[in-house]
């Protein structure tokens, strides 16, 4: 049982967590935004590349158990055709929002994910899932104290009915992207040649970087074939294209670099975002 001081202080906590411009209100009137901000809003939210940021210091750290097996979860469920990597990707780095993708924890976004396609594919109800959350932390009240971590399943579910990719089946012994390899057809470009990155609307999904979006490369690579990322993440059917490795020149993408002419950086961009320069 909480009390109200509890509760104002939380919902405190809440309201200062944003993720809207500052000069305007919440939920503004369409006269209020421009097309910029249109876009900055549906920008996919893991697209990070680029935008301005302090200094931020790396350290190492052992992962903790939870982690340890959220990332077990996570294949196990792709190799019971439950979801394709590219889903879990944009389930757990697209779809929580702004917010909860720079604030959480990286495995705590992979567990949510794990949350969020089980409910959306109908293998367990929000319902159950909640009172199954309440009974686990009851069960650890006040920490481990020396108790071991245990599964307490309530039943054993039937599977022989439960709807799958084959994605686990018909990549085994060959991996991805290599599952792909001859059904792209001819590469349109090859090493050396002068592309732009097209300038495609960007809604939900997709691993073309922002930054390169409507920049000048050079083909560095014919690299593999496969479906585009923002086709793949919905497990539907989807023709696979070529990837390229495009390389460009850190002072032409940058305004204002101040390194050397010399400089480059290289990225992977499928075929359909690219036009001959």
């Amino acid at each position: 049982m909480s009390t109200a001081a509890e509760r104002a202080a939380q919902l405190d906590l809440v309201a200062r967590l944003k993720s809207a411009y500052p000069e305007l209100p919440d939920a503004p009137t369409p006269d209020l935004l421009d097309h910029d901000r249109i876009t900055a809003y549906l920008k996919p939210v893991h697209d990070v590349g680029g935008e301005p940021d302090a200094p931020m210091k790396y350290e190492n750290k052992q992962y903790e158990l939870w982690e340890h097996m959220t990332y077990v979860i996570c294949e196990v469920l792709a190799w019971r055709g439950i979801w394709l990597s590219e889903e879990r990707r944009r389930i757990g780095n697209v779809d929580v929002g702004r917010a909860q993708y720079l604030g959480l924890p990286y495995y705590g976004r992979w567990l949510l994910a794990v949350a969020r396609v089980l409910v959306e594919k109908h293998h367990i109800g929000l319902t159950e899932l909640s009172e199954r959350m309440a009974e686990v932390k009851s069960r650890y009240e006040g920490g481990l104290a020396g108790k071991k971590l245990e599964a307490r399943p309530k039943s054993e579910g039937d599977g022989s009915a439960v709807k799958r990719n084959a994605h686990h089946k018909h990549a085994v012994g060959k991996g991805d992207p290599q599952v792909y390899a001859g059904q792209a057809g001819e590469p349109k470009f090859k090493v050396g040649d002068a592309v732009v990155v097209r300038e495609l609307p960007v809604i939900f999904y997709t691993r073309t970087p922002e930054y390169v979006r409507g920049a000048r490369g050079e083909i560095a690579t014919v690299a593999y074939e496969s479906p585009a990322a923002e086709d793949e993440t919905w497990d539907r059917p989807a023709k696979p294209e070529w990837f390229y490795v495009v390389r460009f020149t850190m002072a032409d993408l940058w305004h204002g670099y101040t390194g050397t002419a010399a400089d480059v950086i290289q990225t992977e961009i499928p075929e359909h975002w690219l036009e001959a320069a």
